[in-house]
């Protein structure tokens, strides 16, 4: 995995997507990158030729969101919705449309001062519940979740989480275990990855 990916994921879900905090704080550069470095240079991906997603339904953990695209912060990090709009989910539009070959990332707060998010009841998905993408054409990609995982915000599986390539697949992040503050907000990262399954016609 190239280095500059893995900065990229570090900065952005290392960030606390939770109580009082946005993700979009980036973790600073120098403490992802081992002190003193730049935000690497990115490559930029054209606009997806497929229908944008516009909304995330989880049946069975109350989801039903707007989606919003989000792009790069003024770092080199993956933007998400700000706290204001924290009932909004964020997709990377940089990486592949839910539905379209690669895994397509969303990302959503758990919580903030005030009570639940939009993510809040994430780890409570279960293998082989369906996660339903609208897009803007009308048509829906269906998703069978594969599996819900925890991970340290400094371990996150780079590889497994972002690319271009492979069948289409689904991302699903936010903050989860222990809320420590600081840079880091929550200790570790919620992923639901889900393997897609049908995209239905509008």
């Amino acid at each position: 995995m190239p280095l500059a990916v893995v900065l990229v994921l570090l900065g952005v879900f290392a960030t606390g997507a939770g109580l009082g905090r946005s993700v979009g704080d980036p973790l600073q550069w120098a403490t992802a990158a081992g002190g003193g470095a730049e935000p690497p240079a990115r490559e930029t991906v054209a606009a997806p030729a497929a229908p944008r997603p516009v909304r995330l339904t989880v049946a069975t953990v109350d989801i039903n969101a707007p989606v919003k695209p989000v792009g790069d912060a003024a770092d080199g990090t993956i933007d998400v919705p700000p706290l204001s709009r924290h009932e909004e989910t964020g997709w990377y539009d940089r990486g592949p449309v839910p539905g379209e070959p690669g895994p397509a990332v969303i990302v959503g707060h758990v919580d903030t001062k005030s009570g639940p998010s939009v993510f809040y009841d994430l780890h409570k998905l279960r293998v082989g519940e369906t996660v339903e993408v609208q897009r803007a054409d009308g048509s829906v990609a269906v998703f069978t979740v594969d599996s819900v995982e925890r991970f340290p915000k400094d371990q996150l599986p780079a590889d497994r989480i972002y690319g271009h390539d492979g069948p289409p697949s689904l991302r699903l992040i936010t903050c989860g275990g222990q809320w420590v503050g600081g840079a880091t907000g929550y200790a570790d990262n919620v992923i639901a990855f889900a393997t897609h399954t049908e995209t239905r016609p509008a």
